[in-house]
């Protein structure tokens, strides 16, 4: 704990976990522009295998290189939210997780390795929006076989059938890629947000809990922050949970009526943590 001013509490992302949060956004990120350099260059490579003439039709080879080359687009946001996370982290090791200013204002930043699995979902959800997408252009695609069956009768049923289907496809595909423009706009958001720290003013509005070692403070008009008690050293971690009860006590125990007996249970189990360490 850091007190820079008079009743200005500062606790510090502990050094360990700082290391190992870390370590982790390195080697995700570092995963990332791999997984975006092989998208580009298999990209390029079936680009070269297939003449690139107008047709009516989607090429197969089309759809492989547009997957590849989403595949490195989407890898390149997930690795710039991952910079953004570095950053952030780096914030909380050095200008503090959890500040409590005065005895009504609490700022806090979630800095928990969690974000990194809530990038890789996001991209995740990118990456199948665009596979549906694709799936839906498969009948546009089978037009280009069924044009070519040497059976004249066969040929014109099942090229109408095709051409039926990549209407309904076209729809499905055009709801897809809205989803991802909509996705690529939440992004920005998201990345914003992303391990910034948000201030609470601790009145009646106000709501504090602790369930599984993580504080999760809510506010009406603001977003809800979730801090994982775990990454703080043991020492920040009990002189936290009891200047948090001290200010529990003094607010007259508005934010959640149950928070001291949430408290003591945390208190607790940092103390069997110590034990066992």
């Amino acid at each position: 704990m850091i007190q820079p001013v008079e009743d200005t509490y500062r606790f510090d992302l502990a050094h360990s976990q700082y290391l190992r949060i870390r370590r982790l956004g390195w080697l995700f990120f570092l995963g990332l522009i791999l997984c975006a350099v092989i998208g580009v260059f298999s990209g390029i490579g079936l680009w070269t295998t297939y003449v690139h003439n107008f047709t009516l039709y989607l090429k197969w080879q089309d759809a492989l290189v547009a997957l590849s080359w989403f595949i490195s687009f989407v890898s390149l946001l997930g690795s710039v939210l991952v910079i953004r996370f570095l950053h952030a982290l780096r914030e909380g090791h050095t200008a503090g997780m959890v500040t409590f200013e005065g005895k009504d204002t609490v700022t806090v930043r979630d800095l928990s390795a969690e974000n990194m699995k809530s990038i890789f979902w996001i991209m995740n959800s990118a990456f199948w929006c665009f596979v549906t997408a694709l799936v839906g252009l498969v009948p546009a695609i089978l037009l280009g076989w069924t044009t070519h069956i040497p059976y004249p009768t066969l040929m014109v049923i099942t090229t109408g059938l095709a051409g039926l289907l990549s209407l309904a496809g076209i729809v499905v595909s055009i709801l897809a890629v809205v989803c991802i423009l909509i996705g690529c706009l939440g992004g920005v958001s998201f990345c914003r947000k992303l391990g910034s720290s948000h201030t609470y003013q601790l009145n009646g509005q106000a709501n504090m809990r602790i369930d599984n070692f993580v504080l999760t403070i809510s506010y009406p008009g603001k977003p809800e922050s979730l801090v994982d008690l775990n990454l703080l050293s043991s020492d920040d971690q009990r002189q936290l949970l009891a200047l948090l009860h001290t200010r529990w006590v003094d607010a007259k125990q508005v934010w959640n009526p149950a928070l001291g007996e949430e408290i003591a249970e945390a208190l607790e189990a940092s103390e069997r943590l110590m034990q066992v360490a």
